[in-house]
């Protein structure tokens, strides 16, 4: 598993803008897609026409960007399924795919094409709490090492284990999610004492 930045380093159009107004153009844009009647086919298509086309004008890697929204792409085909019986149903499953899917890819190329520091930095400015702020922040900065630990302990776990039945492998990976929630406790309450120590103050 490869564990990296979802910031893409390309110095194209899109890196070069401030992170405000691209936050903004992703909210815009994520707002229109929402507020489109169901069958305006046009607006969906002018909205993803769009996108793609900054895309490709900032020499960003659209198969990377789309791998990264067919990611997501479950959460919205399970909301959309829910409105299959209703009156119109193809429609509205149609339209609310479409929506979530713009809205994905609008969120995505926002981080992308933005670093994560930048990012921050306009939340403080937006006066969001700072505590919320700060828990981003430290999600975001332990979510690699979380994912790198995880890593190496499925790695060594596999060296220990020869026979490849479904239920071993199941079994395996419920040992492991069991260390690694006990091992994320007690680093979290480390770091929490190491912060205090430094005079860091909720």
């Amino acid at each position: 598993m490869q564990i990296s930045d979802p910031y893409i380093d390309r110095q194209g159009f899109l890196n070069k803008l401030p992170a405000s107004f691209k936050f903004t153009f992703a909210i815009a844009a994520i707002v229109a897609a929402v507020a489109l009647p169901r069958t305006c086919w046009r607006g969906y298509a002018v909205i993803a026409t769009l996108l793609i086309g900054l895309l490709v004008s900032s020499r960003l890697p659209i198969w990377l960007i789309f791998k990264r929204v067919l990611i997501f792409e479950p959460f919205v085909l399970v909301a959309a399924m829910l409105s299959i019986m209703q009156p119109h149903g193809g429609t509205v499953f149609l339209s609310l795919i479409l929506k979530g899917t713009i809205s994905l890819l609008a969120m995505v190329t926002l981080v992308a094409s933005t670093r994560f520091l930048d990012l921050l930095n306009l939340l403080r400015r937006l006066r969001l709490p700072g505590i919320l702020v700060t828990n981003i922040s430290l999600m975001y900065r332990y979510l690699f090492l979380l994912l790198f630990e995880a890593e190496r302990m499925g790695r060594a776990r596999s060296s220990r284990v020869f026979k490849r039945e479904r239920w071993r492998i199941w079994h395996s990976n419920a040992t492991v999610i069991g260390h690694l929630f006990v091992r994320t406790s007690k680093r979290a309450e480390r770091i929490y004492a190491a912060m205090c120590a430094r005079g860091w103050k909720v």
